[in-house]
């Protein structure tokens, strides 16, 4: 009689779950839904687009689709007339003075472009030194502090909006940059504190270290170390930071009023959606206008924002 010997059957380690999972993502059944999900989001962006050239009558009774209904009817009957496209919806824009000023609304896209750099720049300067402190500054409730900034992510916004109001009347700064700059910065400190800290303190020991032994200080190592070691991840969250602080309607309408100076384009636009709610092909040349400049942000500055996606991820 022959023993036969039972096998365990192989157990999958955790490197092929890995590669399983990669191999998932990487196959052309997630190319294809990722395709699918990115005309999704473009496609209503695109319409925008096409509405901003159409006359004002064509926007308001037919669909931004229409057009290439027409356009596909012309060609197999000349007797259907082709769209019409038009550029007097952007010269309204630009030039027209129903929008509360001579030059349209470029007084409104410069207020977005003076609030929205400095509340990129201010966040990101303050949490960088803060997370190397907390990351590589010993001192007696560290780990309490970093944890008490990371819980204040889940206080709600609008819960600090109307004490910030109170306070910025009380010191005179209300109406004016300056309360804006401060709202934005205070508001995003959380979450940069708590991205750049796990970014910096994963940065090599050895490197600090060295630099320790050679007499650098705190500041030294923090400006020609710290730093461009953390530029992508400064990069991704001034990404993240540029479209939140840019596409933000409620605090630009809480420290911005309607007769104040500093108004972004975002609060104009949703005054406008009232009084020129019936021009709808000049409201969405203003929209089109608000979002080009995020995207130009975002193009230009996507490898960064992958590298700093990325980073932390391998370490070393």
């Amino acid at each position: 009689m022959t023993i036969t010997e039972e096998r365990p059957a192989p157990v999958k380690t955790s490197s092929g779950q890995s590669a399983g999972v990669r191999s998932a993502f990487s196959g052309r059944l997630a190319s294809v839904i990722v395709v699918v999900i990115t005309l999704l989001w473009t496609l209503p962006t695109f319409g925008l687009l096409v509405t901003s050239f159409r006359p004002k009558e064509a926007a308001q009774t037919t669909g931004w689709w229409t057009v290439f209904s027409d356009t596909i009817g012309h060609l197999f009957n000349s007797a259907t007339a082709l769209p019409a496209f038009t550029f007097d919806n952007y010269q309204q824009i630009f030039f027209s003075s129903n929008f509360g000023s001579s030059s349209g609304l470029t007084p409104y896209l410069f207020n977005s472009l003076i609030i929205t750099i400095p509340a990129t720049i201010f966040p990101i300067m303050f949490a960088s030194m803060a997370a190397y402190a907390l990351a590589w500054i010993p001192f007696r409730g560290n780990n309490f502090v970093f944890f008490s900034i990371f819980a204040l992510q889940i206080v709600p916004l609008q819960m600090s909006l109307i004490p910030l109001l109170l306070t910025f009347k009380a010191i005179g700064i209300n109406n004016s940059y300056a309360a804006v700059w401060a709202a934005h910065t205070m508001f995003a400190l959380p979450l940069a504190i708590f991205l750049l800290h796990n970014f910096i303190a994963a940065l090599p020991r050895d490197l600090i270290e060295a630099a320790r032994v050679d007499g650098a200080s705190h500041f030294v190592i923090f400006r020609r170390i710290v730093l461009p070691l953390s530029t992508p991840a400064l990069a991704s969250f001034a990404i993240f930071q540029f479209l939140w602080v840019w596409n933000d309607l409620l605090v630009a309408i809480t420290f911005s009023p309607k007769t104040s100076e500093v108004m972004p384009i975002t609060g104009r636009l949703a005054q406008l959606s009232g009084s020129l709610g019936n021009n709808l092909a000049v409201l969405t040349a203003g929209a089109f206008i608000a979002i080009v400049v995020p995207l130009i942000v975002f193009f230009s500055l996507q490898r960064y924002f992958v590298r700093g996606l990325l980073a932390g991820s391998v370490k070393g």
